[in-house]
């Protein structure tokens, strides 16, 4: 691949950011997916690993909500779901949503169309469980402040986050992806949500690469 010939999803991100619309580009590039035009880069036949590994030794409550953030085709939904776990998922893009439903047709996850950037005001503390995996890193910059609140809205009292994020040692201009510094990880901190765990762990599915795993919590009496 040359720069005359850049990847799909950094060719319609381009168009998306030169509009200023920053979330313009995914409902685009799954539509060139459906009709086997492009590839969606990120998407894979089995969960991502260190999702799995860290859902299977986490204690997660009876009956807890979940929330799985740009669930894409939902093969890490599904995953939360078999764990007994009530699991809703969305994606800004429609086609997405239907891609996932397709390849679920049986599923008990309840996938949505909604946007990280406005999510709807019903599930504002509404989580036992949100998953962030490689969404904020899909952003720009300009807006990754803004979907961190959004993610941090979507906590219930006595939650916990799971952040996975490729690494980067200094703030990304080019992409996407925008891979998340530590600064950036930290910034999920507030007042009312601070961190467990944060670590670097190897990909078992890319060998000599690592990502960031990081979990937070919020205390039972936040209010905020």
């Amino acid at each position: 691949m040359t720069d005359a010939q850049p990847s799909a999803d950094r060719r319609l991100a381009a168009q998306a950011l030169a509009a200023n619309d920053p979330t313009g580009w995914f409902e685009p590039l799954y539509a060139e997916a459906a009709a086997g035009t492009s590839v969606v880069p990120w998407d894979r036949d089995a969960p991502n690993p260190l999702l799995v590994e860290w859902l299977r030794t986490a204690a997660v409550p009876q009956g807890a909500r979940a929330m799985v953030i740009g669930c894409g085709y939902g093969t890490d939904a599904e995953f939360v779901a078999s764990r007994g776990i009530r699991t809703t998922a969305f994606d800004i893009s429609p086609t997405a949503i239907r891609g996932a439903r397709a390849r679920f047709p049986h599923s008990p996850v309840t996938y949505k169309v909604a946007d990280l950037l406005d999510p709807p005001p019903s599930w504002r503390h509404a989580f036992d469980l949100v998953i962030e995996s490689i969404t904020v890193q899909s952003l720009p910059p300009e807006v990754r402040s803004l979907a961190i609140t959004g993610i941090r809205g979507l906590l219930a009292p006595d939650a916990t986050l799971l952040v996975i994020a490729d690494i980067s040692k200094t703030p990304a201009t080019h992409g996407p992806p925008w891979p998340l510094t530590r600064a950036d990880i930290d910034s999920f901190t507030a007042p009312d949500l601070t961190p467990v765990r944060i670590e670097t762990v190897p990909r078992p599915d890319a060998s000599g690469l690592h990502r960031w795993r990081a979990e937070f919590h919020r205390p039972r009496q936040a209010t905020h």
